[in-house]
């Protein structure tokens, strides 16, 4: 016999035009679901995220189809990802079945799914239904019986789980009530194309013809109107994110990561600095709201989060959204708390993992942007002290500005004052500047350029602090303002290449500092020292250290910079044990976003939380190759009690001492 069936069979040609009717209205009720919620994207500012759509739509179909956002989360990717392929395959399956019926055998008279095509076919959307349906049963089991901590269920949860294991288990009831009757006795070598279809068809085949017939067309019509009802709820349920998240592919930034609205200060109109209401945010941040999926991925990586802060980037989202669809006058810091903002350390793991690709950082800088430049709040004295020492001396620990050079005295060092003809600036920063540990640092990453022949200037007291970390509090004026000082007087020097010690200078000054009109290229010392390596400039004369690696957020999240440093403590002589943390999913040393500044009053330390993690690596040393990183992983191991067990050292240190005589 033929491998083929009758589309329509035992409910006749006639309901086609019925079917699409209610198509029409499902779509419809949807479409308009989708115009309220566009009502409340609206409330936002305008922000372009139409440009280059070419590039958009190739990320987005990447992104969608291959789940590839989704898939690297370990704790129900796979899941979600196997869920996603087997019912987009069901879907695309039940599109060709449409057209082929409606469109190719009535107008074309051309037949697809016959022969071998429909066998395969068979066999591919019984295997994906099947598939759907077990990947559903796992994440079924992990939200209502295993509960992950902070993941939030809702009665929205419950009612999709059974709207959609009902979708495609009724799916299944109707091909097997109709192979017990067609094909079980008829045709059963082609039954076995449909191995699913076939069990059931056996347990139903006891069952009369009538008996049959009833059932099959009860449950066509009962699983038409579940599917037409899925598409009409879309917009009225966490399914939104179905078609937002997707969106959210394309809609997401391609400036480089950690890049920031910079604030024209010279627009004498702007009235709001930050956001204080809805109406301050982008309809982008508010469409963010929809996407999210309150999956918590961003929550387990929280630093904040996971050291009892009150702070959940994913309830950020949450509140934002919930006060743009409920009540818009509210003011936001209230809805979030100014504790939850403050507690940010701007470390990007949030939005790293996010398979919705919510920008949640921004929100969070926003809403600080409001509370410091309109309230003139901050997060304690200490802060306030520090950023009023930037602004009077240049620096946040209130030493004298004329002092910023005395580090460098005896060192292999110009100061470009009085010597500009160098090979490099190296921007040193204020660590390196006034902290006497990381002094050390500076001295040694100069003693390294020196045996590699590499002539070296440094701005001494003209040189200012970045403003990375005042920018991340939210002061934006004080930013721009030291930001422009070091602009010019760099420019001044007709500055071939910049190189720093800190991953938050290197930050600011290669991204945020393009805003200002700065185009000197700008390296952090770990990539500059291998190349030094690798090109044989700078040799070593290994010698075997066993330690654990520390990435810091804003030079591995923020610029992808794992392998270099690692290849240069490994031709040190370095055996690297990694943390049970590390790479792109590395934890926070706690002092990003100005939390260096800060002391710590909220749940526990962060840093002693990282530090206890390179402790479980039994390594001795713990490898830094951030100012900022270095300072509060001493202090996390005095605080946590790690003295003599773990040692933190930087990466600087660490080749100098066996740089070949």
């Amino acid at each position: 016999m033929d491998a083929t069936r009758e589309i329509y069979w035992n409910v006749g040609h006639g309901v086609v035009v019925v079917m699409y009717l209610l198509t029409i209205a499902a779509v419809t009720g949807a479409a308009f679901g989708f115009k309220e919620r566009l009502e409340i994207w609206r409330q936002g500012k305008p922000l372009d995220r139409f440009d280059r759509r070419g590039d958009r739509t190739r990320r987005m179909l990447a992104t969608v189809f291959g789940q590839t956002r989704v898939f690297r989360v370990k704790d129900g990717g796979l899941f979600h990802s196997l869920f996603f392929w087997g019912f987009l395959t069901l879907l695309a399956g039940t599109m060709l079945i449409m057209v082929q019926a409606d469109f190719l055998s009535p107008l074309f008279n051309v037949n697809l799914l016959q022969g071998n095509f429909y066998r395969y076919f068979s066999l591919v959307l019984d295997l994906a239904g099947l598939v759907a349906i077990v990947m559903l049963g796992g994440l079924f089991v992990r939200r209502f019986f295993i509960k992950p901590k902070g993941l939030e269920t809702v009665t929205d949860d419950y009612r999709i789980h059974a709207l959609l294991f009902t979708i495609l288990i009724t799916g299944f009831l109707i091909e097997g009530s109709r192979m017990a009757v067609t094909e079980l006795k008829q045709n059963p070598d082609l039954a076995l194309w449909s191995p699913v279809g076939y069990v059931l068809a056996q347990a139903f085949s006891s069952l009369g013809d009538a008996a049959l017939l009833g059932l099959h067309k009860g449950l066509w019509w009962f699983h038409l109107l579940l599917g037409l009802g899925f598409i009409a709820v879309i917009p009225r349920t966490k399914l939104r994110h179905i078609l937002t998240t997707s969106g959210n592919s394309f809609l997401a930034p391609f400036e480089p990561k950690g890049t920031i609205g910079t604030i024209n200060l010279e627009d004498e109109s702007i009235e709001q600095f930050g956001a204080s209401k809805i109406t301050d945010l982008t309809w982008k941040d508010l469409f963010d709201s929809d996407a999210c999926t309150s999956c918590k991925r961003c929550q387990d990586r929280c630093p904040a989060y996971s050291t009892d802060k009150p702070l959940s980037p994913m309830k950020v989202i949450k509140a934002i959204g919930s006060v743009a669809e409920t009540s818009p006058e509210k003011g936001l810091v209230e809805a979030v708390t100014a504790d939850a903002l403050w507690s940010c350390t701007t470390c990007g793991a949030c939005q790293d993992i996010c398979p919705a690709n919510i920008e949640h950082v921004n929100k969070i800088l926003e809403l600080r942007r409001n509370l410091t430049l309109m309230e003139g709040e901050f997060p304690g004295d200490e802060v306030r002290t520090a950023t009023n020492n930037i602004e009077v001396n240049g620096n946040p620990f209130g030493m004298a500005y004329a002092s910023r050079g005395d580090w460098a005295k005896g060192l292999p060092v110009s100061i470009m004052q009085e010597q500009s003809d160098v090979d490099i600036l190296y921007f040193a920063g204020c660590y390196a500047s006034f902290d006497s540990r990381n002094r050390e640092v500076a001295a040694n990453f100069l003693r390294i350029c020196a045996a590699a022949g590499v002539k070296v200037g440094i701005l001494g007291k003209e040189e200012k602090c970045c403003g990375e970390p005042v920018r991340k509090l939210g002061n934006e004026y004080l930013y721009q303002t030291v930001a422009a000082e070091n602009i010019e007087t760099i420019k001044g020097y007709k500055v071939k290449r910049i190189v720093t010690t800190c991953p938050h200078c290197f930050n600011t000054l290669s991204r945020d500092y393009r805003d200002l009109k700065f185009d000197v290229p700008v390296e952090h010392y770990s990539t500059f020292i291998n190349r030094l390596i690798v090109k044989k400039r700078l040799k070593l004369k290994p010698e075997a250290f066993e330690y654990t690696y520390h990435d810091s957020c804003y030079l591995g999240r923020y610029k992808d910079i794992f392998e270099e440093p690692r290849a240069v403590l490994k031709s040190a002589g370095g055996k690297l044990t990694e943390m049970s943390r590390s790479g792109y999913d590395s934890f926070c040393c706690g002092a990003g976003g100005g939390r260096i500044f800060a002391e710590e009053k909220l749940g526990s330390r962060i840093n002693v939380k990282r530090v206890a993690m390179a402790s479980e690596t039994d390594m001795p040393i713990l490898a830094s190759n951030c100012p900022f990183c270095l300072t509060m992983f001493e202090d996390g191991i005095k605080t946590g009690g790690f003295e003599g067990k773990l040692k933190v050292r930087d990466l600087a240190e660490i080749v100098a001492e066996r740089i070949e005589k």
